[in-house]
This record gives structure tokens, sequence and C-alpha cells, in this order.
């Protein structure tokens, strides 16, 4: 039987490794319109200082840097509470591996092409921040889902955000192809104003200029819910591609 003391330096290794994916339940369960856990951002935080995700009922976009967690939703962005909860998240703590300075303008397939050219293979994971000057952002936020529909169905009615000539911040992280399912594979980022006064997951940009920053990640630890929700829940998606490229543009 572990003893308290050698429970508790597992969790230290498994909460302080600054090469890991932290990753909460499957972006194929967020699809499936399981959008409730217990898990509150008091104890996600642990996990990263950095991330994406959304929160209970599909309320919102999360995005985190700095170790600052921000709630974006209808046009909004407010700090995140402790006992905010979420059923899906990516989270990591922040080392820059890479560091770039990127001279625009630059639409979203070139600045992706020049992220995919700074590091040295597609095969890993990387957290990703580019914070900078952007002729334009395109950006929607999750509405609050009283009853779990398919995530299909939830972004039919989700607002749709313009900016232009704005300062901020993208966060995210490129996923494997290999991890489709449990995550969202290829690029996939959130955005906040430099106001912190609005943003979410983004469609489409320019960068003007800024500083791309990227941090390598070689390992993935997933946590799965036990909640019924999850349990019954249809993870084998016959058109997962088409249901992605629906929900995450």
């Amino acid at each position: 039987m572990r003893t308290a003391a050698e429970n508790q330096n597992t969790e230290q290794i498994l909460t302080s490794r600054t090469d890991e994916v932290y990753q909460l339940s499957t972006m194929t369960s967020l699809l499936d319109g399981v959008y409730e856990s217990d898990k509150t951002f008091a104890e996600l935080k642990k996990f990263g200082d950095f991330g994406i995700g959304t929160f209970n009922h599909l309320d919102g976009e999360l995005i985190a840097f700095d170790n600052a967690f921000y709630q974006l939703k209808d046009g909004t962005a407010k700090r995140v509470q402790p006992e905010d909860k979420s059923p899906f998240c990516s989270l990591a703590h922040f080392s820059e591996d890479i560091t770039y300075t990127a001279e625009g303008p630059l639409a979203k397939p070139e600045l992706e092409d020049l992220i995919k050219d700074l590091v040295r293979s597609e095969n890993l994971f990387y957290a990703i921040r580019v914070d900078g000057v952007f002729k334009k952002m395109n950006t929607r936020t999750v509405s609050y889902q009283e009853k779990p529909v398919p995530m299909t169905e939830a972004v039919k009615s989700q607002p749709v955000y313009s900016f232009e000539n704005t300062k901020g911040t993208l966060a995210g992280f490129w996923t494997p192809m290999f991890a489709q399912g449990i995550a969202v594979a290829g690029f996939h980022l959130h955005f906040i104003d430099d106001k912190r006064t609005g943003g979410g997951h983004v469609f489409d940009y320019v960068l003007d200029y800024g500083t791309i920053r990227i941090s390598k990640k070689t390992h993935m630890h997933l946590e799965l819910p036990e909640t019924d929700a999850f349990l019954n829940a249809n993870l084998s998606r016959a058109n997962l591609a088409e249901e992605l490229e629906k929900t995450e543009g």
C-alpha cells in the first residue's frame, strides 16, 4: 500500500511537469454534448498556467496565460473564479523553447506555416502564444446550454465577433494528427484583446506584427471523467472530421 507521502510525491511529479499537456476529457465527448464535470479551476490550475477550453454548460471560451484565466462570452472577458468548472480543457506549464519576431502582414495560413517551420516535428505537442497587433481577428464564443445537445447544434446560435487593428494575444496548442478526437488536431487557438474586454475561439485573422512563443510538449496526461454522461457518451464519431469542421471552423 502506498503511503500518504508517496501519493503526495506522485501528485507533485504529475502536476509539475513542464513537458506535459494536461487534457481533461475528450473532444469527442464535447461533440456528444457532455458539458458538465465536477472539476473546478481551483483544482485544474495545478496542471498549468496556460491553456484553452470551455466551461460547464458550454458557457463561453477559456483562455489562460501568465497564470491568468479568463472566461470569454457574450463579447466580454472576465477572470475565472476558483469555483468555476470545466468539462473540457487543455492546460500546460508554459516554458519557452522557441521565440520568433514575426513581421506581417501574415494571414492565418501563412502564420501557421511559419510556426510549422519553426518547430522540430509536427508529431509532438506544442503550446503556442502569439502577442501582437492583428489587422483583423474573427472569433466566436459558445453559448450557455441548459440541456445537453450535440455540439453541432449548440454552435448554430454562437455569437461571432470581429476585431480590427487590435492588440492582443493568441493562445492555444498544436496537437498531432494522431490525437484527433482526444483534442482538436492541428492548431486550436483562442484570442483575447490587450484591454481584456473580449475575444473567443479563433476562426480567422491577419497578424500585422508580433512575437511568437512556442513551448514543446512530449507528454500528455489525459484525465477522463466518471460522470454518467461521459460513461454513456458516444465517443466513436462516424463523422468526426465533418463535426469538427462545423464546430471548430
